[in-house]
This record gives C-alpha cells, structure tokens and sequence, in this order.
C-alpha cells in the first residue's frame, strides 16, 4: 500500500471507532481491506483514470478489472490499475486468511466494495454495509 492507503486504513478504523464500533472482525477488516492493493502499485494519475472511468463508464471499468489470461508483466500500466481496483478485495481476503484472520474479516475484506442498499438484515450484512459506507465515505 502507498502511504495515503495507509491512512487510509486507519481513517475507515478511526471513524467506525467514533461512530461506537467495536465489533473486532469489523475494525481488523478496516485496516485491511485495501491490502490486496499491495500488489501493484498504482500511481495518482492511473488511480484517478480508474475513479474517472467507473464513473463514466462502468461497464467498461469491470471489463478492464477482470483478470486476463495473459502474462501480467506483458500487461499495460493503465490495464493492470483497472485489474487492481477491481481484484484488490479478493486479493486481499487471500493475504488476510493467510495472515490468520477469522472468517468474518475475510469476508468482510472481500465484500468490502459491494454496496448493500437493502438495509442491512444480519450481522455480516450490517457489519459490511458499515465498512462499505465508511470506506467510500472516506
């Protein structure tokens, strides 16, 4: 992760604590759910194109973000942005389990890019809308 993903991080970690959070998976999920980004790392100008195109184009972002059968040495800087940006909870939920994590916070970190606009109806659900909302509102 950059320096600003770090912050990040403890910024999801440190608003989920003022907001009265306390569930330890959720918080263990705050600071990791972005390690997947670990990677590749990249630059300003490709994170800003891939915010721009999902805006704009999202269909055409999730095209870019999936994987590719080819080597990804051979892959384009601007392609493989696309492919962290939308690889990166996956990524990370592996280094997370890995690492020991519980179930929860793998699944926490995995899911953490989905929205859930139904309202929350279960604790994983709830625990993963808060991240979701906290982290996109970071």
């Amino acid at each position: 992760m950059q320096p600003g993903e770090q912050n990040h991080a403890v910024i999801v970690y440190r608003r989920l604590l003022e907001m009265g959070e306390n569930q330890p998976d959720l918080l263990v999920a705050a600071l990791l759910h972005d390690a997947g980004k670990l990677r590749y790392r990249i630059n300003p100008l490709e994170r800003s194109m891939v915010v721009l195109v999902k805006a704009v184009l999202p269909k055409k972002a999730l095209l870019w973000g999936e994987l590719p059968s080819i080597n990804w040495d051979s892959l384009p800087a601007w392609r493989k942005a696309f492919i962290v940006a939308e690889q990166h909870p996956e990524w990370g939920a592996e280094l997370a389990r890995k690492a020991g994590v519980s179930v929860l916070t793998e699944k926490l970190i995995r899911q953490h890019d989905q929205p859930y606009s139904q309202g929350p109806d279960s604790e994983e659900t709830s625990l993963l809308h808060k991240l979701w909302l906290v982290d996109n509102d970071s």
